[in-house]
């Protein structure tokens, strides 16, 4: 975080706070990502849809929990699923959940970088 952060709108006045039902659902969405399986699963599906098998094998945990991790992230609504016959396939929920994956990748390489 840097000082001009912090800094008064050029109103004079400062930000308005997000609301309690904001702050749950990013606080939620946080907290699934928060584990580095999820993390990784969102990455892949923000890239794309996948299915199970695929998810399974990237990833290289086993499809019990890929399904698990899945069915939290769904809950979460950060990710969808639709049917393709037999097969279900998932993806990220929109543009807004795939730029937060995104960023938070790449803050995470500029600080391992900037920390070298």
């Amino acid at each position: 975080m840097h000082a001009r952060d912090n800094v008064a709108d050029a109103n004079g006045g400062q930000q308005r706070l997000p609301g309690e039902a904001e702050i749950e659902a990013a606080t939620v969405m946080l907290r699934m990502l928060a584990d580095g399986t999820r993390l990784r699963l969102m990455w892949l599906l923000a890239g794309g849809e996948y299915d199970v098998t695929a998810l399974t094998e990237a990833v290289g945990v086993a499809r019990p929990a890929v399904s698990q991790h899945l069915g939290k992230l769904r809950l979460a609504g950060l990710v969808t699923v639709r049917r393709e016959g037999r097969r279900a396939v998932h993806t990220a929920t929109g543009g807004h959940v795939r730029r937060l994956v995104i960023e938070v990748l790449q803050a995470a390489e500029h600080q391992l970088h900037d920390n070298r």
